[in-house]
């Protein structure tokens, strides 16, 4: 996170000021504004302008409208991304803080500082001059009586493990290899409070984990398998919440290669299903969330190497289940159903996987939503969906009919990794499904989890997509519990 944030007790007049404001309230200006700033301002406000610059002799105040929507996810939504407008004023200025005010009864003020500081992200690591790339905001401070601690250091715990995740995604394949990957994984465990442990080639050959050793035939580098936990000792959940995440650091297609133009260039974000659920095991400990939760992460590169697995090879998974390889680009799938049947031996109370698994899914609704389907019952989707619309990380559930299995049917082995030229986001999670026993979710993030250009404050490159979405449907499981 590029951004400092504290709480203010006090500001003194040279402070530069951002006051959040109603368009119809003025009865706070005299303290802040003279008579004739207090005019101009008013003025603004008739004619709906969102925000007004106001230079003063040692400081910038800035007031922050933001137009009401009957909608409250809509609402909430434009206060994060008026809090990412209004950074482009601060850098025109290079303003480097600023202390934020609360003076409007309707904007939500913590969705627009949670849109300041995903907004502010930067991924400078491979500038030689990073310096004179950095945004100049540097530090937010709070009004004491703005947010509680506890809001506070939530929302500090999602936007920073949120930013870890996208930091993950945007690595370039040359650094994060799936050795590379676990061993982050295990730094950001040690930090946040979460434990991690590291199955590497042996461990997956012993275990015979035949999906994820198929995928790496090609790869001179080894697979790994990292396994997360987090368990505080109270917690809501007798068995334990699981998250499954892709972890496909590269992908080539295999021998079923990609095009180079608008694929296999962004293919460095194919793991960003992992970036997700390791951030969100971040999140949770850094919020010390009551519930037990374990991550599994299976992580490798897909390469057309002299080694690879070809079209027609079949595959014995993890389960013992056989798999025709139609198409050695449907390589996710085969690492996610292997962590699926591994899920299995913690007697999971409910499994959540991410992955970008499908051209399909982009296509179908692009970046503005994530395409769902699993077995678990309405009332947990209800939650998950409603999950989506408070963070804007909105869901569309599909179908996982019985007749989408037909398309799956191998003449040769107990299933295909292909189903076919239509429906392949419904398919690919048919696939999946075949590997599940349990109460479960799969969702392909394949449109929203890398952008080519920035969308308010979801940054280009890798977004993060889910951790928010996650911590969200989390934080709220069970309120019942006493």
């Amino acid at each position: 996170m590029n951004t400092k944030v504290s709480v203010a007790r006090s500001y003194k007049s040279k402070d530069n000021l951002i006051i959040l404001a109603d368009y119809d309230d003025f009865s706070w200006t005299s303290a802040f504004l003279s008579e004739a700033e207090c005019r101009f301002l008013q003025s603004a406000a008739r004619r709906e302008l969102s925000d007004v610059l106001l230079p003063q002799a040692q400081r910038v105040i800035i007031v922050q409208f933001v137009k009401r929507s009957p909608l409250e996810a809509e609402d909430r939504e434009n206060a994060r991304m008026a809090g990412c407008d209004i950074l482009a004023q601060l850098s025109h200025y290079k303003i480097d803080s600023v202390v934020l005010l609360q003076r409007s009864h309707s904007l939500r003020f913590r969705d627009y500082l949670e849109g300041m500081l995903l907004g502010n992200y930067q991924f400078l690591k491979y500038f030689k001059d990073k310096t004179a790339k950095r945004n100049p905001l540097r530090h937010i401070r709070l009004e004491s009586q703005a947010l509680s601690r506890g809001e506070l250091r939530e929302l500090l715990a999602v936007v920073r493990s949120t930013c870890t995740a996208r930091d993950l995604v945007n690595e370039p394949q040359s650094y994060l290899s799936a050795v590379k990957l676990s061993e982050e994984i295990e730094a950001i465990g040690h930090d946040a409070g979460f434990r991690v442990r590291v199955l590497h080639k042996k461990d997956i050959q012993k275990l015979k984990v035949g999906g994820l050793l198929a995928v790496t035939l090609g790869s001179k580098c080894p697979q790994t398998f990292s396994i997360l936990e987090w368990k505080p000792r109270r917690t809501k959940n007798q068995q334990p919440i699981e998250l499954v995440g892709k972890g496909v650091v590269y992908d080539t297609g295999g021998m079923s290669l990609k095009p180079t133009p608008n694929s296999m260039d962004m293919m460095k974000s194919d793991m960003a299903g992992a970036a997700t659920v390791v951030g969100t095991m971040m999140a949770a400990a850094l919020a010390q969330l009551p519930l037990h939760l374990i991550a599994l992460v299976p992580s490798t590169d897909n390469r057309p190497g002299h080694e690879a697995y070809v079209p027609g090879d079949v595959v014995t998974m993890y389960s013992g289940s056989t798999v025709e390889i139609l198409n050695t680009d449907a390589e996710g799938r085969l690492l996610l159903a292997d962590a699926l049947h591994y899920a299995k031996k913690y007697q999971p109370e409910l499994v959540l996987d991410f992955a970008t698994l499908t051209g399909s899914a982009a296509r179908a609704v692009g970046p503005e939503a994530i395409c769902y389907m699993g077995t678990t019952d309405h009332s947990i989707k209800s939650e998950i969906e409603a999950s989506g619309q408070a963070v804007y990380e909105r869901l569309i559930e599909f179908p996982l009919w019985k007749e989408y299995g037909e398309y799956l049917k191998s003449n040769i082995a107990d299933l295909k990794n292909l189903g076919g030229s239509s429906s392949g986001m419904i398919t690919a999670g048919k696939f999946l499904e075949h590997f599940t026993s349990y109460p479960w979710l799969h969702f392909d993030i394949a449109g929203p989890a890398f952008l080519k250009n920035a969308d308010s404050y979801r940054s280009k490159d890798g977004t993060g997509v889910g951790v928010r979405l996650l911590f969200d449907f989390l934080k709220k499981y069970k309120q019942d519990y006493e």
